[in-house]
C-alpha cells in the first residue's frame, strides 16, 4: 500500500502529541521567548574572553584619539575623500585595498571556522563584546542570576526601581558613547567633541550617534541572543565549514551517561552512572541558553562557558576534567587524544584556505609596498575631441587630477609624449600641499606637418608626471598614463 500523508493536527492535537512523545517539541512562531538569565563562572576561556573584551574595546575607543603627523591617527573623511591610517593616506580610486582587506577577513574567518569552530563569534564578534560589557553592568547592579531572577519577580519597590534605572542609564551611556566613538572615525573626533559640548552637531552626525547607539543598546542590552540565533546569517551556514575533525565545544556523552546526582563520596560506577551530575550548570552559564548535552547546536556561539564551569564541577567532585571540552566528533568516537586531534588540523580544506590567505597577504603587502607616493588619472574633455588654433595646430585638451599621496608639500612636473612634436601649451608644474588631490587642465597642441603625417584619428599618447626627489640620494619618482590623441579629417 502506498504510504498514507500524516493528518495535519490542529495546534490542541499537536500539543497533547507532542506531549505523548517527550522527544517531539512544538514552538509556535508566536510564542514569546523565556528570558535567558546567565550566571557568572570564571576559568580560563573566560579570562581569554575578558582579554579579547579590553583589547578590542582598547583599540576601538582609543584609536580615535592619538594624533599622527599633527592630524587623527585613524580617520575616514568622507567629505574630502581622504582616508588616513596611520602614515598612509588613501583616495576613493585604492578601493582595491578595502576589497582585499574584505577577503584577508573572509578567508580568515573561514580558516578559523574549519580549525575551531565560532572562535569568532565566542571571542571577538561585536555582538559578543558588548554582551558581555551589558551583562557585567547587570550583575553589578542586580546581581547574579538568581538575584536577577528573584528582583524581575517582586513588586516594584524603591530598590527594584533605582536598580533597574542605573542600569538602564548605564547601558544608555555606554551605547551613546559607541555612538559617538564611530562617527569620530569619519569626523575629526575632537571636533566632534566639540560640536557636542556646544549643541552644534549636524543632522547626520546626530543621526549616526542615536542610530549606532540604539542599536548597540537594543542588541547587547535586549536582544542578545535574539541576534545570534536568528539574526546573524553566520550562524546558519557555519556548518558548511565544519567537518569531523573540526574543534568544537562537546560533551562526552559515553563518559558522562548516564547522568545522575550523587553524593562526591560515592562511587559512580557502582551507582551505574557516568561523570555528569546533572547539575544543569552548563546550561545556567550558556549566553544563548542551549544543553550543550545535547550534542552541537546551531546557536552554540563557541564562548566556552560550559567548559569553565564544567571543570569547576570536576574539581569539586574529583573526577578528570574535560567532560565538556574542545574535541572533534572523530576524536570523540575514536577515543584520540589532544595530540592525534591536534595533527588532524592540517587537512585539505585548511591547507587551502591558509594558502589563499597567505596570498592575499602577501600580495596586499607587496602592494602596499611598492605603491606609488603620489597617483594621476587622465580624462579627456569631453566638450571637444580636436580642434584647430593658432598656426594650424591640432589641440586636444585633457583634466589631470594629481593626487599627492604624502603629507608633506610636494611639486609635480608634467610631460606629454607619443607623437612629434608633441607639447602642452600650458603651466609644465604644479605645486600640492601634504595630501591634497586637484584637477589641472592641460591643452596639449600638435604641429600642423606632424598632424598631417600622422594622419586623421586617434594615437596613442602617454602623460608622464614627475615628483621631485624628496630627499637627497632620493631619485625622482615619475608615473606614466595612457590616453589618445585625436586629429580631426
Amino acid at each position: 500500500m502506498p504510504d498514507t500523508p500524516a493528518p495535519i493536527l490542529p495546534a490542541t492535537a499537536a500539543a497533547a502529541a507532542a506531549d505523548a512523545d517527550s522527544s517531539v517539541t512544538v514552538v509556535s512562531l508566536y510564542q514569546k521567548q523565556s528570558k535567558i538569565y546567565a550566571r557568572s563562572v570564571s576559568g580560563f576561556f573566560v579570562n581569554w574572553r575578558w582579554a579579547l573584551v579590553w583589547l578590542t574595546q582598547i583599540a576601538y575607543y582609543g584609536l580615535p584619539w592619538l594624533t599622527w603627523n599633527d592630524r587623527q591617527a585613524l580617520l575616514f573623511d568622507l567629505v574630502a575623500r581622504r582616508f588616513y591610517i596611520f602614515g598612509l593616506v588613501l583616495y576613493p580610486q585604492d578601493l582595491i585595498y578595502l576589497s582585499a582587506l574584505l577577503m584577508i577577513s573572509a578567508y580568515a574567518l573561514f580558516l578559523f571556522t574549519a580549525v575551531a569552530g565560532r572562535l569568532w563569534c565566542g571571542y571577538a564578534c561585536p555582538q559578543t563584546v558588548y554582551t558581555e560589557i551589558y551583562m557585567w553592568i547587570e550583575r553589578k547592579l542586580e546581581g547574579d542570576r538568581q538575584r536577577r531572577m528573584k528582583l524581575d519577580r517582586s513588586p516594584w519597590t524603591f530598590d527594584k526601581l533605582w536598580r533597574k534605572t542605573a542600569k538602564q542609564s548605564a547601558w544608555i551611556a555606554v551605547g551613546l558613547w559607541t555612538g559617538f566613538t564611530f562617527v569620530g572615525y569619519f569626523t575629526p573626533i575632537r571636533t566632534l567633541a566639540g560640536a557636542v559640548l556646544s549643541a552644534g552637531l549636524s543632522p547626520w552626525e546626530t543621526f549616526w550617534i542615536l542610530f549606532y547607539g540604539f542599536a548597540t543598546y537594543g542588541n547587547a542590552g535586549w536582544m542578545r541572543e535574539q541576534v545570534c540565533k536568528y539574526m546573524c546569517p553566520y550562524a546558519r551556514f557555519q556548518s558548511a565549514m565544519f567537518d569531523k575533525d573540526t574543534l568544537i565545544i562537546s560533551y562526552d556523552s559515553e563518559r558522562g551517561e548516564p547522568r545522575g546526582a550523587r553524593n562526591k563520596k560515592a562511587d559512580f560506577k557502582q551507582m551505574g552512572l557516568g561523570a555528569c551530575v546533572d547539575c544543569e550548570l552548563c546550561v545556567q552559564v550558556c549566553p544563548t541558553g542551549i544543553d550543550i548535552r545535547k550534542g552541537l547546536q546551531y546557536e552554540c556561539i563557541g564562548c566556552a562557558a560550559c567548559v569553565d564551569v564544567c571543570d569547576g564541577v570536576m574539581d569539586k567532585m574529583g573526577y578528570p576534567r574535560g567532560l565538556v571540552r574542545y574535541a572533534t566528533q572523530n576524536g570523540l568516537a575514536q577515543h584520540l587524544d589532544k595530540t592525534s586531534m591536534l595533527r588532524r588540523i592540517l587537512r585539505p580544506r585548511v591547507l587551502v584556505y591558509t594558502a589563499i590567505l597567505g596570498v592575499i597577504l602577501v600580495l596586499f603587502g607587496w602592494s602596499l609596498a611598492v605603491r606609488n607616493p603620489f597617483r594621476v588619472d587622465v580624462v579627456r574633455d569631453r566638450a571637444s575631441l580636436a580642434r584647430i588654433v593658432d598656426d594650424g595646430r591640432v589641440e586636444n585638451v585633457y583634466r589631470l587630477q594629481v593626487m599627492n599621496n604624502a603629507e608633506q608639500p610636494q611639486r609635480y612636473a608634467f610631460k606629454v609624449d607619443g607623437l612629434p612634436g608633441l607639447a602642452i601649451a600650458d603651466a609644465t608644474s604644479l605645486d600640492l600641499g601634504p595630501a591634497e588631490a586637484r584637477w589641472v587642465t592641460l591643452h596639449v597642441q600638435l604641429p600642423p606637418e606632424a598632424a598631417r603625417s600622422g594622419g586623421p584619428g586617434a594615437h596613442e599618447i602617454h602623460f608622464e608626471v614627475q615628483r621631485d626627489a624628496a630627499g637627497a640620494g632620493e631619485a625622482p619618482v615619475r608615473v606614466r598614463e595612457k590616453s589618445t590623441f585625436v586629429v580631426p579629417r
